[in-house]
């Protein structure tokens, strides 16, 4: 596959998603907007479009590089172990998302790491166009890390494509303002991120911010502690305390964000 393939069929799961859970979400909306849709969303697709072509001009090459000479020199666990491809594809999954649900908990708790991540927090809303609303500094560091890990781990292109798509679906799903059955959230919430899982992990309620971190699965956060249920999902207002002027959430600001004073 070129970079241009791979370049082609990310946005096409990326925008194919957005287009989805848009319509679920004019179609059965969890709840009303509080700032009007348009404003926030030309924000939000700015900042993703933005970063896409600055990360692919960046990590693209390198990514194919990379999966490109584990596979040719079978590098990394996966090749040690000669698991089979169905255990590969399991593994190389589980691996690289738990290592995502590390690296969320640390742009938590480490302030340097916050002042980049709260770009996501301070949506004063949350439907889909949230799920890629981050700053550049995160995600170029982010991506770094993945491309360590492709390389410790020995990750082929095809499971590295396959995480990305359950990656981007999860972060969809649990992002968008969609009514959901409960009986259903209850039974994704086994092993799965539903959106109400993650509507606490929004919360302008530090407390209730500072958990539930996991992505595709739900199973670290029950595994380590940091997994919270019981909480009134009507009474969740999203966002941050000291971010509620939308006018002041546009693009240059959330640029510059970081570079501000650090706050909770």
């Amino acid at each position: 596959m070129t970079l241009e393939q791979a370049a082609l069929a990310r946005a096409g799961f990326v925008w194919g998603g957005f287009a989805l859970f848009l319509g679920l979400e004019l179609l059965a909306p969890y709840r009303p907007s509080t700032v009007p849709k348009a404003r926030r969303w030309t924000t939000n697709i700015s900042l993703t479009v933005l970063n896409g072509a600055i990360l692919n001009l960046l990590f693209g090459s390198a990514i194919l590089a990379t999966t490109a000479y584990v596979g040719r020199e079978q590098q990394g666990l996966l090749y040690l172990w000669g698991l089979p491809g169905w255990a590969r594809m399991v593994v190389a999954v589980a691996f690289l998302d738990f290592m995502l649900y590390v690296w969320h908990l640390l742009n938590h708790e480490m302030p340097l790491l916050w002042r980049f991540h709260r770009v996501h927090h301070s949506d004063v809303n949350m439907d889909v166009s949230t799920a890629t609303r981050f700053h550049l500094g995160e995600l170029t560091v982010s991506a770094a890390i993945k491309l360590g890990l492709v390389y410790f781990l020995g990750v082929r292109l095809s499971e590295l494509l396959v995480f990305e798509t359950l990656l981007v679906a999860s972060a969809q799903f649990q992002h968008s303002s969609v009514r959901v059955p409960w009986a259903f959230e209850r039974a994704w919430w086994l092993l799965f991120v539903p959106p109400s899982m993650h509507r606490i992990h929004h919360s302008v309620i530090i407390r209730e911010r500072n958990t539930n971190y996991g992505t595709i699965f739900s199973l670290w956060d029950r595994m380590l502690g940091t997994l919270l249920t019981d909480v009134d999902q009507d009474r969740i207002r999203i966002g941050m305390g000291a971010y509620r002027d939308p006018s002041r959430l546009r693009l240059a600001n959330l640029l510059w964000l970081p570079f501000t004073r650090p706050v909770q």
